[in-house]
């Protein structure tokens, strides 16, 4: 949607560069026209998407095992469920722009915020897994190597975090301004520090033994990242090298000002490729801790009885076979209500959390920066909780 090629097309649509009495907008002045368009298809894209995945959250709830008549759509109906995507799709686009963009923008700040806690859930839950298994390798073969290798990747993480901490400074910071920046980066600097503290001390390794400095340094690593792309928001060109600026337009005659959004900076990069990870993990993933699998509604596979095997070699000559018919090994309805996350999540970052201004212009907004700090902040006190919780509530289970 955000391509030349098919911003080309867009502009044949009624709603295009045009405001309440239909007069086109490019002929009021100096407006970004191009990037308004591509928002607003974005917009309806990623809103289709969002309302076809809530769609099946409603319908699948409550679905407890295969005999379910709606399990049978969840895992079948493929034609007609992508006709009913590419039919709320091609009405989404028919939908006047009004408020639509500036209401949908708040949606999609609630939902992205979501999905960063989510994604930092899976990255911690992913780099505990990783903990454990090295751990146990080492403890097989008794080999120093696999000591060596969750060394490397710690020391490697957190050196990345002092570089991007380093970094933010140089290019996010000026003498004498940009106070909010120097504050944001301080406090997560010193917040980082304080859980890998706590993630090594006696009395939590004691109740967590797989707690250690790796988790700490992916959690720290990421609150960078997060931090990084609220700092690339400021609405302030001094404190943004991201943020574009006034062009010289020399199609008009009298040569205003023309402002021109670049939506593919780094940030908005790296957060789609951390997105697109994650969303195939959720897909993908059972975890190996019985927490993860209650919070992210999943199960671990429980070990294959002698039908089951047999029902696996069926499968394996190119046969399906039912292992859900006891009970469903995911929450239908929470799979996808993680996907209308990720469809608003995703909308936010190709869209780089830009909204229209009153003159029509692409612009940042403070919004977007308290948003992901405050998703960092949140992220951080989630992962302290699981540090501190087995120490707080002894009577809970949180091998």
């Amino acid at each position: 949607m955000l391509s030349p090629g098919v911003e080309s097309q867009l502009y044949k649509l009624p709603w295009v560069c045009e405001d309440g009495a239909q007069t086109p907008l490019v002929l009021q002045g100096p407006l970004d026209c191009g990037s308004l368009l591509g928002f607003r298809a974005v917009y309806r894209m990623c809103f289709a998407t969002a309302a076809f995945f809530f769609l099946f959250t409603l319908l699948m709830v409550c679905v407890r095992s295969s005999r379910d008549p709606r399990a049978a759509i969840q895992n079948g109906f493929w034609f007609f469920k992508f006709l009913v995507l590419v039919g709320i799709a091609v009405g989404a686009f028919y939908i006047p722009d009004g408020s639509f963009s500036k209401i949908w923008f708040y949606f999609g700040v609630v939902g992205s915020f979501l999905f960063i806690l989510i994604q930092l859930i899976l990255l911690v839950d992913f780099a505990h897994s990783w903990n454990q298994r090295w751990l146990g390798k080492a403890e097989e073969c008794d080999s120093r190597g696999w000591y060596a290798g969750l060394f490397f990747f710690t020391f490697l993480f957190y050196a990345l975090s002092v570089a991007a901490i380093a970094l933010m400074f140089i290019y996010y910071t000026k003498p004498g301004t940009c106070h909010e920046g120097k504050i944001f980066v301080s406090l997560n600097l010193t917040f980082c520090v304080c859980v890998s503290i706590i993630a090594v001390l006696p009395k939590v390794q004691e109740a967590q033994p797989n707690s250690g400095l790796l988790q700490a340094s992916v959690v720290t690593l990421y609150t960078m990242f997060v931090t990084w792309s609220a700092l690339s928001n400021v609405p302030d060109q001094k404190c943004n090298p991201h943020l574009p600026g006034p062009q010289s337009n020399k199609t008009l005659p009298e040569g205003p000002a023309y402002y021109e959004t670049q939506w593919w900076d780094a940030p908005s990069i790296v957060g789609l490729v951390i997105f697109i990870l994650c969303t195939l993990f959720i897909g993908l993933r059972s975890s190996d801790h019985r927490q993860v699998n209650s919070l992210m509604q999943t199960e671990e596979c429980p070990e294959a009885t002698q039908q089951q095997q047999q029902q696996q070699v069926v499968a394996c000559k190119g046969q399906a076979f039912d292992n859900e018919q006891d009970g469903v090994t995911y929450s239908y309805s929470f799979f996808h209500f993680c996907l209308v996350l990720a469809s608003l999540h995703v909308m936010m970052t190709l869209t780089n959390w830009y909204s229209p201004s009153e003159t029509r212009k692409m612009i940042s907004t403070w919004t977007a920066v308290w948003v992901k700090i405050c998703a960092s902040w949140a992220g951080l006190c989630l992962y302290l909780w699981t540090l501190v919780a087995p120490l707080l509530l002894p009577n809970r289970d949180f091998s």
